[in-house]
């Protein structure tokens, strides 16, 4: 199984929109993947929440990691989160 790094960027966007690291990860290990832009992946994984987010409240929090695969790591790009 290959490492997992989060680029700063990926870093900076969970904290900004709410991802926990170890969702991210599995997002990444099991959730769903479609193809991205720049030959990019897009992983996502929908995640229990029942919490507020923004003064509202959601039941569901999907995170959506971008990842690039090289032959020894898989390198978060960005982190994309939606609530629902």
């Amino acid at each position: 199984m290959k490492p997992i790094r989060l680029t700063r960027h990926a870093n900076e966007q969970c904290v900004e929109r709410g991802a926990k690291h170890n969702e991210v990860i599995h997002a990444i290990r099991h959730g769903s993947r479609e193809p991205a832009k720049l030959g990019r992946i897009l992983c996502r994984e929908n995640f229990q929440f029942n919490s507020n987010w923004n003064g509202h409240s959601y039941a569901l929090k999907q995170v959506a990691p971008v990842i690039l695969e090289t032959p020894k790591e898989i390198v978060v790009i960005t982190v994309y989160t939606f609530y629902f």
